[in-house]
């Protein structure tokens, strides 16, 4: 292998992200096990570690990175910052034609830059190796429990970007005081595991769908569903995962019963833009539709969830949603809304921790292969665009770029 130099990138995006994809530890860890990569850490008055702790690791610490073969952020790298003809590691949130990043895939492959997406990054049975799903779910579902205890005045609990880490974050569970209501969680990965790491830190029983729908209980509960709890063949048939996540068209949801049972609504599933919604707006306009505080972990603008009209900040982590105008209004300002956190960084509010986690999977489950040969084609398989073009795999993204189709189709 020849020569590589690794730089890690201050996150130019805003709002600022202190995240960080390797660790000062980490940062070392790879300068140790493969001889031939020297890390340098680009200076940042943002990020979660201190460049003094990188130092005190060994890395090298300097303003201009533009020496470096390799490029890892966290979050989309500005337009006016990408450097041509390197490979950059970030989410660059377009393999779903996001319109809002369609300049920036424009400017990637103008500028001759390979990409490859994080998020994109798969093991042979297209698992992803690498996210920080796990500390989106702790917070979403944090911030969840904590707009419910604002919305009626039950309890107060410092926010998560407050707390030092996750264990300073767990001592205000005890806080929590809810009536019996019942929480509905989506999804069956990392995001929703993390989600029931908190509501069952915090006392709060799981139930079964069949028991969430039938019976009433005298506490809090919650339960998780999974994808086929919640969509149905149009045909009538039996529902086959791997024929849903291939043909989700085929499909229709089938959430509304939960709708009708649930206060709270902790979204974590992934969605596909051809699958069905969760429900719609008029949907929320009936009478039995009981659900008023969404955690949108997701946070798919005008995605699966009609309430989700825009993203949400650490600052201001929630906003009001009135069904009957279709509008966006202040939080907390009208019984008759739907109380929404969408914010769309949130592992950034325990920025240590889900640092560490993040950084320990790429260094196990992705430098290997990078610094290799990749005979098991994983860089292979995440590298968007390449040499100016999109590669092989992402071709369907050409009509995006070139503003040929309608954003978020695909």
């Amino acid at each position: 292998m020849e020569n590589v130099k690794l730089g890690i990138i201050k996150e130019g995006k805003v709002p600022i992200d202190r995240r960080v994809p390797l660790t000062p530890a980490q940062a070392k860890e790879v300068k140790e096990n493969f001889k031939n990569v020297e890390v340098i850490c680009q200076s940042s008055d943002i990020r979660c570690f201190e460049d003094d702790e990188y130092r005190q690791s060994s890395i090298t610490v300097t303003d201009s990175i533009e020496d470096c073969d390799i490029l890892m952020g966290v979050k989309e790298v500005p337009i006016d910052n990408l450097i041509p003809n390197k490979t950059y590691f970030f989410f660059s949130h377009t393999i779903k034609e996001q319109h809002y990043n369609r300049n920036l895939l424009q400017a990637i492959l103008q500028k001759k830059i390979r990409l490859i997406d994080y998020e994109t990054l798969t093991d042979s049975t297209g698992t992803r190796i690498v996210a920080f799903g796990r500390y989106a779910g702790i917070v979403g579902a944090y911030n969840g429990i904590w707009a419910y205890g604002k919305r009626y005045n039950l309890f107060d609990l410092r926010r998560a970007h407050e707390c030092f880490d996750l264990e300073d974050l767990k001592t205000e569970y005890s806080k929590v005081s809810l009536p019996p209501i019942k929480i509905v969680v989506t999804g069956g990965g990392r995001v929703s595991k993390g989600a029931m790491e908190v509501l069952n830190g915090m006392g709060i029983r799981k139930v079964t769908p069949a028991e969430f729908l039938e019976n009433y209980f005298d506490t809090a509960v919650y339960c998780q569903l999974n994808t086929w709890d919640y969509n149905k063949p149009k045909d009538g048939g039996e529902f086959i995962r791997n024929d849903f996540y291939a043909n989700p068209q085929s499909y229709e949801g089938d959430f509304l019963k939960y709708a009708k049972a649930a206060d709270l609504l902790v979204a974590g599933a992934y969605w596909d833009p051809r699958a069905p919604v969760l429900f719609r707006r008029d949907d929320i306009m009936k009478p039995d539709f009981k659900i008023r505080i969404i955690a949108d972990i997701t946070c798919d603008i005008e995605g699966s969830i009609p309430s989700t009209k825009q993203p949400c900040t650490i600052a201001d982590p929630i906003y009001d949603y009135n069904p009957s105008d279709d509008k966006v209004e202040a939080p907390l300002s009208d019984e008759g809304n739907i109380t929404v956190m969408a914010v769309d960084n949130l592992p950034c509010e325990l920025p240590r921790n889900a640092s560490e986690d993040f950084g320990r999977e790429l260094v196990d489950n992705v430098l290997p292969h990078l610094f290799d040969n990749d005979t098991e084609e994983v860089v292979k398989r995440a590298t968007i665009a390449e040499n100016g073009a999109l590669t092989e795999r992402y071709s369907y993204l050409q009509n995006y770029v070139d503003n040929k189709a309608p954003a978020g189709t695909l």
